[in-house]
């Protein structure tokens, strides 16, 4: 008898992000992140010992200065490339944002009309979903979505 090689099944990493608009509907708290100038919703990678709900408040609240109460799932989106599954929320503001943080060099209302000119595809789209107060499942390659 042979020896089987046990290979490691392969792992995705959970990522988690807010759709938070402003009374109106018409406008979307966004980031613009340090590290690589994007506009994003605020969000980051879930640590293994944490809640859906704790990761999302905590990465809100270290991105904008805000705590936020979470609603609805919006959409879950899987980088084909990386191995992320993100998974987006409604939320809402629970106390004021700041202008900028340690990850953000600027957090800002933006225009949900706007998102799809200063976001990557993959990202605006997480945008537009919760906007339609829909749930989306899609995936991409990190820039366009994948069928």
């Amino acid at each position: 008898m042979g020896t089987h090689d046990v290979t490691e099944t392969p792992r995705h990493s959970v990522s988690v992000a807010a759709a938070i608009f402003d009374e109106s509907g018409e406008n979307v708290l966004l980031i613009k992140r340090r590290d690589n100038g994007r506009w994003e919703p605020p969000g980051g990678v879930l640590e293994l010992d944490e809640t859906i709900e704790d990761g999302l408040r905590r990465e809100v609240r270290e991105e904008t200065g805000a705590d936020v109460e979470i609603g609805t799932l919006s959409g879950v989106y899987k980088n084909m490339r990386h191995g992320i599954v993100a998974l987006v929320f409604r939320a809402r503001l629970l106390s004021e944002p700041e202008g900028s943080s340690d990850e953000a060099m600027e957090v800002a209302w933006i225009r949900v009309s706007e998102v799809q000119n200063i976001m990557v595809p993959a990202f605006g789209v997480r945008i537009t979903d919760a906007a339609a107060r829909g749930a989306s499942i899609r995936s991409h390659d990190g820039q366009t979505e994948v069928k």
